[in-house]
Parts: C-alpha cells; sequence; structure tokens
C-alpha cells in the first residue's frame, strides 16, 4: 500500500507509539484492526519533510493541532485533524465551537504536556478524554490517511472514516480551508 513505508499492524509495535497512544488504541472500544504504524526517521517528521521523503501525498498525510481558548477563566482545549493541504480555520470554526472568545494554537511545550506526546507526532489517539477531536471531513474522507504516531519515529496510517469513531469526535465540513485563502 505505501510503497515507502514499512507498515505492521499498530496493536504489535507499542515500541513505535507513544504511552497514551498505546493505551487510547486499546481503550477504542470502534478502533478499526487496519491501524497500521511504520518507522521514519525521526529527523524527517516534520509534514512537508515526511511526505518529500518517503513520497507520500500531502492529500493524504493529516496534521493534528491542539488549539485553546477560555471562558470564563477556564482553558478549553480541542485537536483539529486537517489535511496537509489545508489549514485550520481556528479564529472561526474552532472557536465557536469550543466557546471561547478566543481561540489559538496551543503553545507546544504546553501541547506536549498535555498530550504526553513528542511535539511533531501529536495525534488524535489517546488525547486527554475531556477534549473534543474536530476532523475536517476532507480527513474523513479519505481512505487511507498518515498521521502521527506521539512520537517523532513513527507514523500511523488508517482509513479516514476511522477517525470519526474516536472517543469525541466530530465531523466538520468547513473546519479547513485549502492553504493559500
Amino acid at each position: 500500500m505505501w510503497a515507502t513505508l514499512k507498515t505492521e499492524p499498530a496493536a504489535s509495535r507499542p515500541d513505535l507509539l507513544a504511552a497514551p497512544v498505546t493505551a487510547g488504541l486499546a481503550a477504542w472500544l470502534d478502533a478499526p484492526d487496519d491501524v497500521l504504524v511504520a518507522p521514519i526517521d525521526a529527523d524527517l517528521a516534520d509534514t512537508a519533510a515526511f511526505c518529500e521523503a518517503y513520497h507520500i501525498g500531502l492529500d493524504i498525510s493529516a496534521n493534528c493541532v491542539v488549539v485553546t481558548g477560555k471562558r470564563g477563566g477556564e482553558a478549553r482545549y480541542a485537536a483539529c485533524m486537517v489535511l496537509a493541504t489545508t489549514r485550520a480555520d481556528v479564529n472561526n470554526v474552532v472557536r465557536r465551537h469550543l466557546d471561547v472568545r478566543k481561540a489559538s494554537f496551543a503553545p507546544a511545550d504546553d501541547a506536549v504536556a498535555r498530550t504526553g506526546m513528542e511535539y511533531g507526532g501529536i495525534t488524535p489517539i489517546g488525547l486527554p478524554a475531556d477534549w473534543p477531536i474536530l476532523i475536517d471531513a476532507r480527513v474523513a474522507g479519505t481512505p487511507y490517511v498518515v498521521i502521527g504516531s506521539g512520537v517523532r519515529y513513527s507514523k500511523i496510517a488508517l482509513p479516514g472514516e476511522s477517525l470519526a469513531r474516536l472517543p469525541n469526535a466530530v465531523v466538520l465540513d468547513n473546519l479547513a480551508q485549502p492553504l493559500g485563502q
């Protein structure tokens, strides 16, 4: 399936996953059998470098961005899954979904501390249970999508529609806009 990635069932390779991701897969009642993981060069984990080095299209690679905002002094978090060819609409769609006055990308150190995952490898599987996972409809509609694994030295591949079955997942038609718009 992925000529340049050596994939294996993720459940059989916990050494290629962050601990919260392993726990998230085990707790995911509706987890598909075809969640795969592949080792990669950690220096190539960033999306553009990964896609170029491993010949994976940006249109099947999705990023998980952590967004935060405050309401009544309480911080609210969400994860947004968007294709690498798009950008999350944080100022409108995400802000309204979180019901906050202003939403922004969470600082890297905050996202890492709250997820237990490495920056550049954050994934929706295994996130804190109270976080909504906002998934752009284009991601959910991708037959197989490549996402982070919680660490920089591997990637997960799974059917896009499977992400919609994650606990707290919400698929939104207008979550992301194409880059350049």
